[in-house]
């Protein structure tokens, strides 16, 4: 497992990571432009659930490749990552439960999301981030749920909208276990931090 992560942190890896979640975050604002188009202004930068947590994993991608650490982005993009990719996950599995159905999007979706919380985790050895990086995390993560699930803001399936309360539910708590997971990966293992080569 240790020559896959050293892998994971050499340059052509580091591009090609970068390139495929570049990709991904630009389908990912394309795949949410129905509902941004009517959205609130105020509420826009809390929509894209998905997309901005490989934003956010851009952006700590391209300190790696300056050999570098942005320790903020590092703990949003490993609490979105992990949270956002299962989540996205759990609501197609819940779509082909309801309707019997799966178009091959979902597939895709389902795929590529658990791709998201992966890397997530496979990237996790150079993190540096502290605890109060990841206290600011959990606030973020946290009020874009009450955002989401208050205010009527999360990503929209039709189909499952007899079920937002129980979604919004299991959604906080699928929060509150990707903090616990970053604080486990990172903050608690200090000594055992990869450097990047």
């Amino acid at each position: 497992m240790k020559w896959f992560q050293f892998l994971l942190g050499q340059r052509p890896m580091l591009l090609l990571v970068l390139a495929v979640n570049f990709l991904g975050t630009v389908y990912g604002y394309y795949w949410y432009l129905p509902q941004l188009l009517e959205t609130p202004a105020r509420f826009l930068v809390f929509v894209p659930d998905s997309p901005t947590a490989t934003f956010f994993f851009l952006f700590v991608l391209l300190s790696f490749l300056m050999k570098r650490n942005a320790k903020l982005f590092e703990a949003l993009a490993l609490v979105t990552l992990v949270k956002y990719g299962l989540w996205a996950v759990g609501m197609n599995l819940l779509v082909l439960f309801v309707t019997g159905e799966l178009p091959w999007q979902g597939y895709m979706l389902i795929g590529s999301h658990f791709a998201m919380a992966v890397q997530g985790v496979l990237y996790s050895p150079y993190f540096r981030f502290r605890l109060w990086h990841l206290v600011l995390a959990a606030i973020w993560t946290l009020h874009n749920d009450v955002i989401d699930y208050l205010f009527g803001m999360m990503p929209q399936y039709s189909m499952l909208s007899d079920y937002m309360t129980y979604i919004g539910y299991a959604t906080f708590w699928l929060s509150l276990f990707s903090i616990a997971l970053a604080y486990y990966l990172v903050v608690s293992k200090k000594q055992m931090k990869l450097d990047l080569p």
